[in-house]
């Protein structure tokens, strides 16, 4: 099969195997699993900030994040089509107490201007504002990329607010490879950063939370309350280790391979992409014109081997990875190509 439905589906290298073979371990709930260290130290000097959090998943980090930056009752603004928001089960309200500005934004990138005017001072009738969080790359947007001017933007008008900036940075290290800058030069001006090792990086679990260390300190207390108290995860840390050295450099061919996968897509007729817009390893595409629906399309390309999600009821997303190599997109695109052909001539039934 050839599995475009995300780039968390990789299978860890033998590179990963081997250091999950020889990892050392201890008890990381007692802070004695020297790898888990060794990592947390790593992530926290590549991110800029003073700590790091190893944790189970993305998820985890971005309502620890939440947790950290905000108290009951407030709000909390994002673009309207955030993973925090669409994806992570409502945690903001559940375990924060908190609820969600959304702001619709065309591309997923939100301004220094729609946060000042979503932003919500304290009153008799008003919940106050008490974050922003800014998805860095945005899933849903088709792995847009906030520009760092943007992020700084950002984080000086809410901080002149006394309102703190999380990064969902599930995929900062794209967005780093995007823009030919270091992942701590995106996150600097920012409180709080979670990124995936288990995404583009290609480890089999875990992610990492970092900011200010009594922040840290205190988000340990949070992972242990949802239940992300782990002990000997240096064996899952060793191979995190590998994912935050060695991937990042191989990201430009998955970029590679998405901008091929998009110029190929938006040669079949009824299908609607603009390659130019696809900076990174993700292609979210319109097949409304064809006039078939999303589900069943995904549907008929599993039959020919190929992996792809709906997303909506007009559009599918692909997600490249070091699992799927250019012929395999190429493969890929003719099955996209055949089965959008097919399916269009197959006679109406009443």
């Amino acid at each position: 099969m050839i599995d475009l439905r995300s780039d968390t589906v990789t299978k860890p290298t033998p590179a990963m195997r081997k250091a999950m073979f020889e990892a050392e371990v201890g008890d990381d709930v007692y802070g004695e699993d020297p790898t888990v260290n060794r990592l947390e130290a790593d992530a926290a000097a590549i991110a800029g900030k003073e700590a790091a959090l190893f944790v189970p998943t993305g998820t985890m980090g971005n309502t620890i994040a939440i947790k950290l930056l905000t108290e009951h009752g407030q709000e909390v603004i994002c673009d309207s089509r955030a993973h925090i928001l669409d994806y992570e089960l409502a945690m903001v309200a559940w375990f924060s107490g908190c609820v969600v500005r959304a702001v619709p934004t065309p591309n997923g990138i939100l301004s220094a201007e729609e946060v000042l005017r979503a932003l919500r001072p304290a009153g008799p009738h008003i919940a106050p504002t008490g974050a922003v969080a800014i998805e860095q790359t945005h899933n849903m947007a088709g792995g847009m990329v906030y520009p760092v001017s943007t992020v700084g933007e950002i984080c000086d008008a809410a901080h002149a607010k006394g309102v703190r900036v999380h990064i969902d940075g599930a995929r900062i290290f794209n967005a780093a490879a995007a823009l030919g800058i270091p992942v701590q030069e995106i996150a600097a001006r920012a409180d709080t950063v979670m990124f995936c090792l288990s995404k583009a990086l290609g480890a089999p679990a875990g992610s990492i939370l970092a900011g200010p260390a009594d922040l840290i300190a205190k988000g340990r207390l949070y992972r242990k309350r949802l239940g992300g108290g782990m002990r000997q995860v240096g064996i899952l840390a060793a191979a995190g280790l590998i994912a935050l050295h060695d991937s990042p450099a191989k990201l430009p061919i998955d970029h590679a391979n998405a901008k091929f996968l998009a110029e190929g897509l938006a040669a079949i007729p009824g299908i609607q992409i603009d390659p130019a817009k696809v900076a990174t390893n993700i292609v979210v595409f319109d097949i409304a014109d064809t006039g078939l629906v999303p589900a069943e399309v995904s549907a008929a390309l599993r039959q020919r081997g190929v992996l792809m999600n709906a997303i909506n009821q007009r559009c599918l997303r692909a997600v490249t990875h070091y699992d799927v190599d250019r012929a395999q997109c190429a493969e890929a695109l003719t099955a996209i190509r055949e089965t959008v052909a097919v399916r269009i001539a197959a006679p109406k039934t009443s």
